[in-house]
């Protein structure tokens, strides 16, 4: 795999952070753990919509989709019990405690999605991008919050990986990924936030989030986390989701061996929030291109 080095440059610190908060390993002794849900209170908002005859290779990239020429970005993914996945709980003001050993993350593009949806980065360490698809993508950086906005990072383009089967829809991904992007990241101050769009597909999105220490989770499909090995102490408990931002803030005393439960309930967005939704409009259908394409699920027809 040939690796081209590439300086992503920054993420965003977000207000309840502490930049620049050094860190140090030590060994923990009667260590206390933090588990619990994050669930979303209200209607589970609707997928964003795209349409994919208005993108390049709306075939390929109809292998998700949801049968009538729609791909569906799932922005909030909710259990059965209303757990929220996908949403990072992180300790502040943590000085020392358990090793910091945080692996490169590894964002993937495959069947134009970009995975995994949210991931965790460490200022000063690198993150990697690869492509495992037969078409180009173009990576577009931005960092951002709600006080500070939006910035842009980096537009480059992501060779398409010419080992997969080129033309043949029905071809799997057993092949070896395309030429990676790799860089470090630089958390820029009072921003934390990192996201990642194509520029081609723009139903392709990741985001992650910049830690200073090790005391985090991700939630899993149930919105289930648990953070370990937490040195006992009086810390800030933050909550984040991409298309929440810093949701809940809560002082969190850990005891000696002792295991704190946490339910956290995040309110749901109201109103319309975003423009791009399904519309049943036959101006929008395969047929307006003036020329025969099928688009077809082979790998997830959403619903």
């Amino acid at each position: 795999m040939i690796v081209t080095r590439w300086v992503l440059l920054g993420l965003l610190l977000a207000v309840w952070a502490q930049p620049g908060l050094a860190y140090d390993v030590i060994a923990v002794q009667q260590g206390g753990t933090i588990e619990g849900t994050v669930s979303l209170s209200g209607p589970v908002p609707d997928p964003k919509g795209f349409n994919l005859i208005t993108f390049p290779d709306p075939a390929y990239c109809g292998h998700i989709s949801n049968g009538k020429g729609w791909r569906l970005l799932y922005d909030f993914v909710v259990g059965s019990d209303g757990g929220l996945k996908d949403t990072v709980v992180l300790l502040e003001g943590v000085p020392a405690g358990k090793p910091f050993e945080l692996s490169v993350p590894l964002i993937e593009a495959r069947d134009c999605t970009f995975g995994p949806f949210v991931t965790i980065v460490r200022n000063g360490h690198a993150v990697e991008v690869i492509n495992m698809d037969p078409v180009m993508h173009d990576i577009q950086g931005y960092e951002t919050s709600l006080e500070a906005g939006t910035r842009v990072l980096f537009n480059t383009p992501l060779v398409m990986n010419r080992q997969h089967h080129r033309g043949d829809l029905h071809a799997s991904h057993n092949h070896m990924p395309g030429k990676s992007l790799v860089g470090p990241i630089y958390l820029n101050k009072g921003r934390r936030t990192f996201y990642m769009q194509c520029g081609f597909h723009a139903f392709m999105e990741s985001w992650a989030l910049g830690v200073n220490n090790p005391y985090y989770a991700v939630t899993d499909k149930s919105g289930h986390f648990k953070i370990e090995h937490i040195p006992p102490g009086i810390y800030q408990m933050g909550v984040w989701h991409p298309q929440l931002g810093h949701g809940f803030t809560k002082t969190v005393t850990v005891q000696p061996d002792g295991t704190l439960i946490e339910q956290v309930v995040l309110p749901a967005p109201k109103g319309n929030r975003t423009a791009y939704k399904v519309m049943d409009n036959p101006r929008f259908g395969p047929e307006s291109l003036g020329y025969a394409i099928d688009i077809v699920p082979l790998v997830e027809k959403q619903q």
